[in-house]
């Protein structure tokens, strides 16, 4: 008789930071949940707590590497280079955009949401080239630097006051 092949281990952590507790396993635009998952939990430190930049910032920071070892690990349990699973990098990127938001309200929300998610898919240089950097690096990078990107702009915007 044959052994049946060890199931997929769900649940544990890489899975649960990898996919943000299963934001990623949206049938449709799995890196779009992602993005409103963080969204979802930036709100709600706002709201509840008063948190603001330097909380999102932080949260960013302390996510990276959790977030990369993750990435990787399920990357390889999938067999895939960039599995559409994992969307961590997605809440990182999202969590960096947020941060150079000057004063949250919902036009700043959908703001930093809308730029982060067209810079994202976008990629524009060296976002797209950070994406070959081996396994997790490469999973997250591109999105680092799409919110850097998306922070930059919320930053100029605000700056010439329109925002």
């Amino acid at each position: 008789m044959k052994a049946s092949p060890p199931a997929r281990r769900r649940w544990d952590l890489p899975w649960l930071v990898a996919t943000w507790f299963g934001c990623g396993l949206s049938p449709v635009a799995p890196g779009t949940a992602g993005s409103l998952g963080a969204l979802a939990i930036a709100i709600a430190l706002h709201y509840v707590y008063g948190s603001g930049q330097l909380t999102f910032l932080l949260l960013a920071a302390i996510l990276l590497f959790p977030g990369i070892w993750a990435a990787d690990v399920i990357a390889k349990r999938e067999g895939v280079e960039d599995p559409g699973l994992v969307v961590v990098d997605e809440v990182i990127g999202q969590w960096i955009t947020l941060a150079a938001v000057p004063a949250f309200n919902w036009k700043s929300w959908l703001l930093a949401f809308a730029l982060f998610r067209i810079l994202d898919i976008w990629k524009p240089p060296p976002a797209r080239q950070f994406e070959r950097l081996p396994g997790g690096w490469g999973i997250v990078a591109d999105d680092v630097m799409s919110g850097l990107y998306g922070a930059l702009a919320i930053f100029l915007l605000g700056h010439l006051r329109l925002i």
